[in-house]
């Protein structure tokens, strides 16, 4: 899982199925000739800046937004989630679901020219299970008991026992052994000036301002049609509308009100596709365990029925979400529909509060002498999740407890807060995988800087389950214990699970491809095209 996963790929978010999704585009007018052209510029918003270009290093959107498009896996997810050939042109699996063989692709490239062989495959895995590269992500590669290049296109994986994500691990993204290999990764400038194998280079980086990327003319599946991606930083979304209205950026997405007054409008909808689905992801406030003032799991309880989830559903995302009640999406196979999420109910709250011996003294809840206080973190220029924050301020206010609201821009509240686990709670959002593996997030061992679980959740049975679900083959049986782990993370409310947001994302009508499948908006993207009279930029 990537922090706050959306961008085209990530932050378009996803949806389930087609016959989930809403609100498809009107078509775009019809020109005389709609053969796919190559030209024009695609310029998009990104919230944050990217932090580091090399994928075993990176763990944040806007970071993905680049490498998603630089880099290949040998397998990827189509418009219907299925995984279908990326580098590898085929695969096999042994008769005891142990071996993984792939036949690679012949005569790909990596950027600067140089053979694409089963040595990247090989150094990819080598380098992310070693014990100095500080990533995320090395746990399914961990589960190989051996890796070996059997030629120049021939790349096998054992494991020590079926693993349910064994394929899909391998989309992860192919690094270049030729200039990564043997060299310090912290100090290599692949991480400003990334060379992969897809479909677009890097052209330029400035820092603070924008990213180009440049199509490859040489890609193996071919060349995109879209000469060049933009990529600005625009750290707030009203900015982004006002670039978006004047015509300096062609995408981006729509906040619940954005979308209220512009998908009515007649000259905006002439001028833009406006989408809307449900997003694979749901927005969350994790508390930071480390913290004595949340060791107890009443008071997680009590905070969780003084928030009003229906409120925030309704009065933040305008009614277009639903209320979350898990780690998974409400209609997403694994989740556990006999939960239910919290009531609001501030009465069970103070009473909770109370048994864990918090009590009101002139309109504040107190304990041996110190009040009930403390400060909620969140990223700069997401307005939904300030808005949420509020509504969380004054609702937990009613009962008694004091909460600041501190928002932070993006970098520093990665490093400076988040992965030194430097905070009393923090509101944000996942994108929800494919295969609902939850280790990286929920399992103990996660909790070191820079990991996923940086709210440092422990519990010994989360654990032993979420680390037996990973190697079930049978899906009925991997649900069984899904839905246990859900039960326990309800009862111990490490989060508030609070919503599942619809992603609202709008495209310039020049554009033509644009389509909506299970995969979200931006599967199919490098099939975009600009026909000629239409272009923007040359």
């Amino acid at each position: 899982m990537k922090k706050n996963l959306s961008l085209l790929a990530l932050w378009l978010g996803l949806c389930l199925g087609l016959a989930a999704c809403r609100g498809e585009p009107e078509p775009a007018a019809q020109t005389e000739d709609r053969t796919p052209v190559n030209g024009d510029t695609l310029v998009e918003a990104a919230l944050g800046e990217a932090s580091n270009l090399i994928p075993a290093l990176a763990s944040d959107s806007a970071s993905f937004a680049v490498i998603d498009r630089v880099y290949d896996g040998l397998v990827k997810l189509d418009k219907n989630l299925e995984l279908v050939p990326a580098l590898a042109e085929a695969w096999e699996f042994s008769e005891d679901q142990r071996t993984l063989t792939f036949k690679l692709r012949q005569g790909v490239s990596w950027h600067d020219g140089q053979p694409f062989t089963a040595r990247d495959a090989l150094f990819t895995y080598e380098l992310m299970v070693d014990p100095g590269t500080p990533t995320a992500y090395a746990n399914s590669f961990q589960q190989i008991e051996k890796a070996e290049a059997v030629d120049d296109h021939t790349f096998r994986v054992t494991y020590r026992r079926p693993l349910a994500k064994a394929l899909s691990t391998w989309s992860f993204s192919i690094m270049p052994a030729h200039l990564l290999e043997g060299r310090d990764l912290a100090a290599s400038p692949l991480a400003r000036r990334p060379v992969g194998t897809g479909p677009y280079k890097m052209e330029k980086w400035e820092a603070g301002q924008r990213v180009t990327l440049v199509a490859n003319d040489d890609y193996f599946e071919g060349r995109p049609h879209i000469d060049r991606v933009v990529i600005k930083v625009i750290p707030d979304l009203n900015a982004q509308m006002l670039e978006l209205e004047a015509g300096h950026i062609d995408t981006m997405n729509l906040t619940p009100d954005q979308y209220e007054e512009k998908s009515g409008e007649a000259d905006f909808k002439s001028a833009y596709n406006v989408f809307r689905y449900p997003a694979f992801s749901y927005g969350y406030l994790g508390f930071n365990l480390e913290r004595p003032l949340f060791q107890d799991r009443k008071v997680r309880q009590a905070l969780a029925h003084a928030i009003d989830l229906d409120e925030i559903v309704e009065g933040v995302l305008l009614g277009l979400g639903r209320v979350a009640n898990g780690p998974f999406k409400p209609d997403m196979w694994a989740s556990n529909h006999d939960i239910a999420p919290y009531p609001y109910d501030p009465a069970k709250a103070r009473a909770l509060l109370a048994e864990a011996g918090w009590l009101e003294r002139d309109g504040l809840l107190v304990r041996d002498g110190r009040p009930f206080s403390f400060t909620i973190v969140t990223n700069q220029g997401n307005k939904i999740r300030e808005q949420v924050g509020a509504i969380i301020q004054a609702r937990l206010k009613e009962i008694g407890v004091e909460v600041k609201l501190q928002v932070i821009e993006w970098a520093a509240f990665l490093k400076e807060f988040l992965d030194r686990h430097n905070f009393d709670a923090v509101i944000m959002g996942w994108t929800i995988p494919t295969d609902p593996d939850l280790f990286d997030i929920w399992h103990s061992s996660k909790n070191r800087p820079g990991e996923l679980n940086f709210i440092s959740y422990r519990n010994e049975e989360v654990d032993r389950l979420v680390d037996e679900a990973r190697f079930i083959l049978d899906q009925d049986e991997r649900k069984k214990i899904y839905d246990r782990v859900q039960e326990i993370l309800h009862d111990d409310v490490p989060y508030v699970f609070l919503y599942v947001p619809d992603a609202l994302p709008v495209v310039a009508r020049r554009f033509i491809g644009p389509e909506v499948g299970p995969g979200g908006l931006g599967h199919n993207f490098n099939q975009w095209f600009v026909p000629p009279d239409e272009r923007k930029y040359e």
